[in-house]
C-alpha cells in the first residue's frame, strides 16, 4: 500500500487517527448524510469514469482485468497528475484515509488508485 494512505469503508464510524478522510467513489454513498460521513475531500476526478464504473459492474468477475487497464489509463489521463500530486503530499504530512462504498475493496478500483499514487509522479 501506498505509504501515508490507508482505505476504510465510508459507512465505518470516523475514526481519531483517520487523518484527512477522502471518498474515493464518484457516487454519494446511499444512506449516508454528509454530517456522518465527516469528508474532507471528495476528488471525483480520480474516480473511474461513469462509463468506466458501469460497464466494469455488469460483469465484475469476468472484466476485472480489462477495468484495471482502462482505470489505469484514465488515472495517466492529462489534468490527473495534481490532484494524485495534492493526495501525496497530503500523506506526507499525515495520514490519507480513502473511503469507499464498497464492500469487496480488493476487486474494486481502490487498490488501482493505491498503486498509482505509490508511484509518484510517474
Amino acid at each position: 500500500m501506498a505509504e501515508g494512505f490507508r482505505v476504510r469503508r465510508v459507512y465505518d464510524d470516523p475514526a481519531f487517527d483517520d487523518g484527512v478522510r477522502v471518498l474515493v467513489d464518484r457516487l454519494w454513498p446511499r444512506g449516508l448524510s454528509k454530517d456522518r460521513a465527516h469528508i474532507d475531500r471528495w476528488p471525483k476526478e480520480l474516480t473511474p469514469s461513469t462509463e468506466l464504473r458501469r460497464w466494469y459492474h455488469e460483469a465484475p468477475a469476468d472484466r476485472h482485468g480489462e477495468f484495471v487497464g482502462r482505470y489505469r489509463a484514465e488515472l495517466d489521463a492529462d489534468g490527473l497528475a495534481e490532484p494524485l500530486r495534492d493526495l501525496r503530499e497530503a500523506a506526507a504530512k499525515g495520514t490519507v484515509t480513502l473511503l469507499t462504498a464498497v464492500k469487496d475493496i480488493e476487486a474494486s478500483h481502490v487498490p488501482v488508485l493505491l498503486d498509482r499514487l505509490a508511484e509518484g509522479d510517474a
